[in-house]
């Protein structure tokens, strides 16, 4: 699938806004860091469906704020998402040697290097975050901001949800345990780029973060859902990364454990639940509607 036109034109806008400002972060201050930088804009800027930018966005605009402000949080969330990858790809974790159709970083370059860059992606995000001149939320949205984001991409958020599945890798775990090892793994960044976006608009209440975290709640668990049967269903080619994965690194998944078609089921009684969050908002948040149909509908 792809996206629909109306989410396709967002998208656009965000890539004519979000790619520059990524772009310009990947020069080197001095010729001995060239590679180090060449590996930091390869694994950032090779594809990519930008996602979680896209969250950040769409509710900071639900929000009625301004795109402008949402830039750097979405940048932010996107360094991490990028790091992320880059470390999960390598030899000591999952061992891949393709993603998004081209050779991990730790293939294109060198084990060292995609540690390095996946350490400097990460630090840059905290970096951009805290930056006035990029992040013009006042000094205490900033910081809510950055504690939020490292609490997704840390122990108690993303790590902790690698670590979960590191340790659960050849055994046959329960639904429940599943749910929270992607919650923690894949669902945390998801949330946390919604909620940067309600915080980026400047008119956050209590109410509307409420609705927004449910809605990404189950847009986080869905879209791993998804994951999980297309490694099932697809290929390595439209896939970009090897399929059948999880079988062959002996995961616990989804379709594994629930069967294909009560996976697909699954993810549809998550779609619903992300819409039925969001009956609280007008149409200002039919890009995030329109998100979560697509998270669950998507081929790759």
């Amino acid at each position: 699938m792809t996206f629909p036109s109306e989410l396709h034109r967002f998208q656009t806008f965000c890539d004519k806004h979000i790619n520059p400002a990524l772009e310009q972060m990947f020069v080197a201050p001095h010729p001995d860091m060239q590679r180090l930088y060449q590996a930091m804009r390869y694994s950032v800027m090779n594809g990519g469906k930008r996602v979680r930018p896209l969250l950040v966005m769409a509710s900071c605009l639900a929000l009625e704020g301004q795109a402008q402000d949402a830039i750097a949080p979405a940048c932010a969330v996107e360094l991490i998402h990028a790091y992320s990858l880059v470390h999960d790809d390598l030899p000591a974790m999952d061992d891949d040697n393709l993603r998004r159709g081209q050779p991990t970083t730790h293939i294109a370059f060198d084990e060292a290097s995609a540690i390095l860059a996946g350490d400097a992606l990460q630090t840059l995000a905290f970096e951009v975050l805290s930056d006035d001149k990029l992040a013009p939320a006042d000094d205490s949205n900033r910081l809510q901001m950055i504690r939020l984001l490292a609490r997704a991409s840390g122990a108690a958020g993303m790590v902790g949800g690698q670590a979960i599945d590191l340790a659960a890798t050849g055994q046959r775990v329960d639904q429940s345990h599943l749910e929270r090892m992607h919650r923690h793994k894949t669902g945390a960044l998801i949330s946390a780029s919604v909620q940067l976006g309600a915080l980026a608009s400047g008119r956050a209440d209590d109410r509307a973060l409420a609705a927004l975290t449910r809605y990404a709640d189950a847009i986080g668990l869905a879209f791993q859902v998804q994951d999980d049967i297309l490694d099932v269903v697809s290929n390595t080619e439209t896939l970009g990364k090897q399929q059948g994965s999880d079988l062959q690194h002996d995961k616990s998944t989804y379709p594994a454990l629930l069967g294909l078609e009560q996976a697909r089921t699954y993810a549809g009684q998550l779609r619903n639940d992300a819409l039925q969050a969001l009956e609280v908002f007008d149409d200002k948040a039919d890009i995030l509607r329109q998100l979560a149909d697509y998270i669950v509908q998507r081929s790759h």
